[in-house]
């Protein structure tokens, strides 16, 4: 974690304005599509081994054990650049970003959950943000830096706890 999570990030400059009227420029209406579709049926899915599966399948590195509640949503633009790693848990309604739509411009980043990291129920993890080992994020909160390993973080913006 020697870096800031926006120095992290990609920049990629769009020809005006709202950089949303140009996502087919970032990825191909079909991509998205098929990413959208697998990751509706994951969200929904009892079966954490199909999570798993269909979110492999979508580039997603996800290492054993890792887990994802019900209704945890994956990035449906860049899911390639999503890391969990092993025994990781990831709580129901979480919404893990790699992209930002900006003015003028859209930003992608990595992220990664570390090995026995947890995610609470209804946190959003920003593009760029890595989460350590053992770290803890607690439920609802936005995540817009760095957890250190054996870190409890919680609120918006999270900040670590006692």
């Amino acid at each position: 974690m020697s870096k800031r999570r926006h120095d992290r990030l990609t920049r990629t400059a769009t020809a005006s304005g709202n950089s949303l009227h140009h996502w087919r420029s970032a990825k191909s209406l079909w991509v998205v599509a098929r990413n959208y579709a697998a990751i509706v049926v994951a969200r929904h899915s009892p079966s954490l081994r199909l999570k798993n599966w269909l979110f492999r399948r979508l580039g997603m590195s996800v290492e054993d054990g890792a887990r994802w509640a019900l209704e945890s949503t994956p990035d449906v633009f860049f899911p390639e650049l999503i890391t969990v790693k092993q025994d990781a848990i990831i709580g129901y309604d979480t919404t893990i970003l790699c992209h930002e739509f900006l003015q003028n411009e859209y930003r992608t980043g990595p992220v990664t959950i570390g090995t026995e990291a947890m995610v609470g129920a209804g946190a959003i993890v920003l593009p760029g943000v890595e989460i350590g080992a053992g770290a803890s994020v607690a439920a609802n909160s936005l995540v817009t830096e760095d957890v250190p390993p054996e870190t409890t973080v919680a609120g918006v913006p999270a900040e670590p706890v006692e």
